[in-house]
């Protein structure tokens, strides 16, 4: 046992335990200037990245002509056609009701009179049959413009008459046009 006397305890000092590496002025305004210089700066390169180089993939071409026609082209087209062109035959008034009228008339939807109901047509039939025609073609109520696409004008007649035929009117079928001349022709030539 040694009589040397002991080395005193030396009491740490609490500001060691938080010591930053800034110790001067000059070392914190580094840091600040390199806190808003390396951002901006690293912002810019992955810009620069983004945008140089080939651009090969989707939206690169939005602004070539052949683009901007694709996106000023008109939305529909408008198609004249001659009655029965292609050589097709038109349809009778009982076909076109089977293919369009009968979704609303079959059922009474949206207020349609159904077919075949007398008390509902009474009034409709006293309007005559070009009145019903002209509602047929150009719509009324619920009921849309008939007389487009793929059902002409003619077909529209015949299916008012097959309707309205079955509701308790008299209305004869309409003709087809050439048919209808060539009859006329007939009746007025000399026997």
């Amino acid at each position: 046992m040694s009589d040397a006397p002991a080395p005193p305890m030396t009491q740490p000092d609490p500001h060691d335990a938080h010591a930053t590496p800034i110790r001067t002025p000059r070392q914190l305004v580094t840091v600040i200037i390199a806190a808003f210089v390396l951002p901006v700066v690293i912002i810019i390169l992955l810009v620069n990245f983004v945008a140089m180089g080939d651009r090969s993939g989707a939206g690169s071409t939005g602004m070539s002509p052949e683009a901007v026609a694709r996106r000023l082209q008109p939305v529909g087209t408008v198609e004249i056609r001659a009655e029965g062109a292609a050589g097709a035959a038109a349809r009778t008034g009982e076909q076109v009701y089977q293919a369009q009228c009968s979704a609303c008339h079959a059922t009474g939807a949206a207020n349609a009179p159904k077919f075949g109901d007398a008390a509902a047509w009474k009034p409709r039939i006293a309007t005559g049959f070009d009145s019903l025609v002209t509602s047929a073609t150009k719509g009324k109520g619920a009921m849309p413009p008939q007389a487009s696409g793929d059902t002409s004008e003619l077909e529209v007649a015949r299916a008012v008459a097959y309707i309205a035929n079955n509701g308790g009117a008299k209305f004869a079928e309409p003709a087809a046009p050439a048919a209808a001349a060539s009859a006329a022709s007939a009746a007025s030539a000399p026997k």
